[in-house]
């Protein structure tokens, strides 16, 4: 047995187990947006993994409800996150080799500094088991707010650097030593850095929420996040990264056992 079909068979003999205790299934849907931030992780002191802000990407995911008491479920999920970020201004980057012989006969440096935009665009499928509590508002009320939380594993789909910009090339981190033989260098491209990141991750997820129920039926909001436990890059030249991200959503769920 491989040992990548290892997560596969156990969740699929969860929901076995699951689909025999349950007092009630209900399967939904949910979409919204995405809020990542790469978070500099490790001990690393590259300049590449530092700086970066939040940006925004769609988050959607189908999922299974099974209720083992009135208080408490389990919910597996499968799910597409964004994840990534973003840098805007003075930033590092890797000094190209046409800009080496600038250099000669002194040593080429690591990193050069430049004033454009960086966008880490990475994509994962996810496949989150939660832990849910849930409490209605009330003995008649439809209204019941929920709280989940457990781990996931991650599957890496895609991953794009994607930069913008005109700028003079610096030494250093500050902007104040142009290397104006440089002159103005272009910074526009997309490179695909999916081979630089390693393909699983596993980290946590959790939620709070409000659903509303008529018959079968429910509709909820909640707002929540994830965050992954491993350094996404396979190497140190590019510095070291954690995924994570702050989600709102809204879905639709039907109840397919009573």
């Amino acid at each position: 047995m491989k040992i990548q079909q290892f997560p596969l068979m156990l969740v699929t003999a969860l929901l076995l187990c699951l689909g025999v205790h349950a007092q009630q299934i209900d399967l939904g849907v949910r979409a919204g947006v995405s809020i990542p931030k790469l978070s500099a992780g490790g001990n690393s002191t590259n300049p590449l993994n530092e700086g970066y802000s939040s940006r925004q990407g769609p988050d959607f995911g189908i999922f299974a409800e099974f209720h083992i008491s009135k208080l408490f479920s389990i919910q597996p999920m499968l799910e597409y996150s964004s994840q990534g970020g973003q840098k805007k201004g003075l930033q590092a980057f890797p000094t190209p080799p046409e800009l080496a012989p600038l250099f000669a006969p002194n040593p080429t440096p690591t990193y050069l500094y430049g004033n454009f935009k960086s966008e880490a665009k990475i994509n994962y499928l996810m496949l989150p088991i939660l832990a849910k509590f849930g409490w209605n508002l009330g003995p008649k009320s439809p209204l019941r707010l929920y709280v989940d939380a457990g781990p996931f594993l991650g599957l890496l789909l895609s991953a794009k650097q994607v930069t913008s910009g005109n700028s003079m090339v610096y030494l250093d981190p500050a902007g104040t030593q142009p290397i104006q033989q440089a002159g103005v260098k272009s910074f526009d491209a997309t490179n695909d850095i999916k081979n630089q990141l390693h393909s699983f991750n596993v980290g946590i997820s959790g939620n709070i929420g409000l659903a509303y129920h008529f018959g079968r039926n429910q509709i909820f909001i909640e707002g929540g996040g994830n965050y992954g436990f491993l350094n996404i890059q396979k190497g140190d030249a590019n510095g070291k990264n954690n995924i994570g991200a702050a989600t709102a959503m809204i879905g639709y769920a039907y109840r397919i056992k009573q």
